[in-house]
């Protein structure tokens, strides 16, 4: 796991401002109001944080602003972060705040005054996120590892409500730490052994191997891998935090460690990012991970499906017919459509076992949805409102992107085969959409479902508000939330 930022939060003092050292933050407000510690740092300073307030640039003071002052007299720190946060602000700009002091800090430490200040924890959640560094194959990386204090009013209760923000820190960095990793190393059976590791948080996790799929009938998935030397495994991880007769809801993923393409070949550009295209599984290991760690009071199982897509003499043809687990053909037009061969069996087994009350696939599946939504948002697609509606609440409570998409029988038509029960797709125009409707042919009709295509999300070139660019872990906070929210009692 990576480095998670250390933080520790304290009662105010403000005798300690004078011989801080490394870097010192604190709160003002967009019309200029000092707390106590702005007043007492002013003071010290003799006057600097007034004289700001009354120059022009503070006209421009945005929330999540900071304005450093470097080597301020009076103090022996390196900086004093003035940081733009309004008295009423809300949880985006918190973490919004957190974030811009987490992007400057560099290695130093940092002492944070936030007495008075609402949602302290959620600036600290702000500053740990964005104080990712994916650096395990860099031999001359340095982590940021100078200590974060935060003082603040009552810190016995902001650091209560900030122990189940770390879970979801946590998560979300598995899941970065999934994606960001390099094929070579994050094969179908290191995926498997790291999520086997997470039994020690008490999840009950199990690994099928290629025996035990065929004999279970999940011809699709197998089919993806193979053409590979890696084994193609499937993984279960259940937690067992609610009432004992209540069905679990069930996470699927898609968990292509590298897409080749198989035979319907790749360009060469651009390839080494399909690496990415476990995402779905990885957003369900971090999912599942934050629920164990919080000791969610629901249960859930994650399912994800493991596998490489490689051109090989024993790789699939494009023009094959396969059996799925339920018992439909498919004919394979394009082996670069993998993914969703690897979803449906995992869909339909999930059902057989589980039951669900609901399921919800994750997987980086088209390229079609980044025309449509760009890097943005992730497509959503379902077939139920109520669960639908219950998402997109959780996604936008935690600013992560998200937009319903359609479904209806006309796309469901373009994947007639003549061959088959099914193509595996149904040409260029809506591409994503004939992908959701292959999907919801292996969902049961009374089975509340959603389909998140995350290809635009899962891994961007440019840093987002609590990411550096990279693997962004884009699902675990929204997840988690909609965990809370629908299935937590």
């Amino acid at each position: 796991m990576t480095y998670i930022t250390p933080i520790s939060f304290a009662a105010t003092d403000l005798n300690t401002f004078a011989n801080t050292t490394g870097r010192l933050a604190v709160i003002v407000s967009p019309e200029g109001k000092l707390g106590v510690s702005a007043r007492k740092l002013n003071r010290l300073t003799k006057g600097a944080i007034h004289r700001f307030i009354q120059s022009d640039n503070f006209k421009n003071f945005k929330p999540s602003n900071i304005i450093s002052l470097a080597w301020p007299s009076g103090l022996i720190a390196s900086s004093l972060d003035i940081v733009c946060l309004p008295r009423d602000h809300s949880v985006a700009q918190a973490r919004n705040a957190g974030a811009a002091l987490a992007k400057l800090r560099g290695k130093e430490c940092i002492l944070l005054a936030l007495d008075g200040v609402r949602r302290a924890d959620e600036i600290a959640f702000g500053l740990a996120m964005r104080d990712y560094r994916f650096i395990d194959h860099k031999t001359d990386a340095v982590l940021n590892d100078g200590a974060v204090t935060v003082m603040c009013t009552n810190p016995k209760i902001v650091e209560a409500a900030y122990a189940p923000l770390l879970a979801v820190i946590e998560g979300t960095f598995l899941t970065r730490d999934l994606v960001n990793e390099p094929a070579n190393v994050l094969t179908t059976n290191n995926f498997a052994n790291r999520l086997e590791e997470m039994s020690a948080l008490g999840l009950k996790v199990e690994v099928l191997d290629e025996k035990e799929l065929e004999q279970l009938g999940m011809r699709t998935l197998l089919c993806v891998g193979q053409g590979s030397e890696s084994p193609s495994k499937v993984v279960i991880m259940k937690w067992d935090g609610g009432q004992k007769n209540i069905t679990p809801f069930a996470l699927v993923g898609k968990g292509v460690v590298f897409d080749t393409g198989g035979i319907s070949l790749k360009p060469a550009a651009g390839m080494e990012d399909m690496t990415m295209d476990m995402g779905g599984a990885g957003v369900v290991a971090g999912a599942m991970r934050a629920l164990a760690l919080r000791k969610a009071k629901a249960n859930v199982v994650g399912i994800v499906g493991l596998v490489e897509n490689m051109p090989s003499g024993n790789a699939t043809r494009p023009g094959d017919v396969i059996k799925s687990m339920k018992g439909d053909t498919v004919e394979v037009i394009n082996t670069d459509a993998e993914g969703r061969l690897v979803l449906c069996d995992l869909l339909w087994y999930a059902q057989e076992r589980f039951n669900p009350s609901g399921i919800i696939d994750l997987a980086t599946l088209t390229g079609a949805i980044i025309i449509g939504l760009g890097h943005e948002k992730a497509g959503v697609f379902s077939n139920n409102d109520k669960l639908c509606n219950a998402f997109l609440k959780a996604a936008a409570t935690e600013g992560e992107g998200a937009w319903r998409m359609p479904l209806g029988q006309s796309y469901d038509d373009m994947l007639k085969s003549r061959i088959a029960d099914m193509k595996n797709i149904g040409g260029r125009p809506a591409g994503s959409v004939t992908a959701a409707q292959f999907l919801q042919r292996f969902v049961k009709p009374e089975t509340p479902w959603i389909h998140l295509d995350i290809a635009g999300v899962a891994s961007v070139t440019c840093e987002t508000e609590l990411a550096p660019k990279g693997a962004t872990g884009w699902g675990v906070m929204a997840l988690n939330r909609l965990i809370s929210d629908f299935c937590e009692n």
